[in-house]
């Protein structure tokens, strides 16, 4: 891809002669030096470029170095403002951020100017995308469809459902499920399963029956799995038709298949299970604390954002709970 000129577009820019060759001279490290790749070097132009302007404006003047070492936080702040404004994500607006704070370090480096406040602006917050959870009758047709692919053993649909299960029946992350081995599996009369999370903490989930006994149908049909009263130190409890450890591109891909077949949202992935399950429970059970524990976060407030109600549910639950409410209905 051939490089952008950028000579042309200095005179259009409201920025002086001097900051214009130091933007020019700051690409141009990119490009020899750091061999960033043009789309780079592109973004980064027209992240300063849009800087620079709403500078010009903010300013009521002819962008320099001078002016830039001078500005404060208030400066950077109504520029993100203005980018918000205009409809800029808060991934773009922290992008844009981050190519501002690149060429201040760049100057800096090469004695030019400094300017201390752009590095201590917080970047925009990033949307947080979570998996829409599933209604409950979406959930059920889409453990009940689960089949063995073509020319793949019985023992695999099996398989699948069991991980499924665990996905929604205990709100477990795909990683947890297929971590587990052999000997994690409870024994008999056990009502909980021990579920190895993130940052290596332990958490006790309860297990539905119908969970274990999903559970006790794959491993009993599975003929790569030991069998006996002592399983095998070690061995993985998910595996593939060849004997490994299964892994969670596998999983992914069947419920992608599953998705189409029952023509459910694109949102519906393994981890939109663990989303439902803590959205369900907390629907019936409105008991935070007790999701959190089961989830295994390690605050609270990453339960308050995961298992977010829809605005119709906490709107029903409100009606149902307020004493003014049961007073009309009555």
């Amino acid at each position: 891809m051939p490089e952008q000129d950028t000579s042309d577009h200095h005179h259009l820019l409201p920025w002086t002669d001097r900051l214009a060759l130091l933007a020019t001279q700051w690409q141009d490290w990119h490009r020899l030096e750091r061999r960033s790749s043009p789309h780079t070097i592109i973004a980064y132009q027209q992240d300063l470029a849009g800087f620079i302007r709403f500078m010009a404006e903010h300013k009521n003047q002819q962008v320099s170095p001078a002016i830039l070492e001078k500005l404060n936080h208030g400066d950077f702040r109504s520029w993100l403002a203005h980018e918000a404004g205009r409809g800029q994500t808060a991934a773009s607006r922290s992008r844009g951020l981050s190519s501002l704070r690149n060429f201040y370090k760049w100057l800096e480096r090469e004695g030019h100017l400094r300017n201390h406040a752009v590095h201590t602006i917080k970047s925009a917050r990033k949307d947080r995308n979570l998996p829409r959870a599933l209604s409950p009758g979406n959930t059920a047709d889409l453990l009940k469809a689960v089949e063995a692919p073509d020319n793949q053993p019985l023992w695999v649909e099996k398989r699948d459902r069991a991980i499924l299960l665990l996905l929604y029946g205990c709100g477990l992350r795909i990683s947890e499920a297929l971590s587990l081995d052999m000997e994690d599996l409870p024994l008999t009369g056990q009502k909980s399963i021990r579920i190895l999370g993130k940052g290596g903490k332990e958490r006790l989930v309860p297990l539905l029956n119908s969970v274990t006994e999903t559970l006790q149908d794959y491993t009993k049909s599975c003929p790569l799995l030991p069998q006996g009263e002592e399983p095998a130190e070690g061995h993985p409890l998910f595996i593939g038709v060849r004997g490994k450890r299964l892994n969670a591109r596998t999983v992914q891909l069947t419920v992608q298949k599953l998705r189409k077949y029952l023509d459910l949202p694109e949102s519906t992935t393994p981890h939109a299970l663990r989303h439902s399950f803590a959205t369900h429970l907390l629907q019936g059970s409105q008991d935070l604390r007790a999701v959190q524990e089961l989830l295994g976060h390690a605050s609270l407030s990453s339960t308050q954002i995961y298992t977010a109600l829809d605005r119709d549910d906490l709107l029903k639950s409100y009606r149902e709970a307020h004493p003014g409410e049961r007073d009309a209905r009555d």
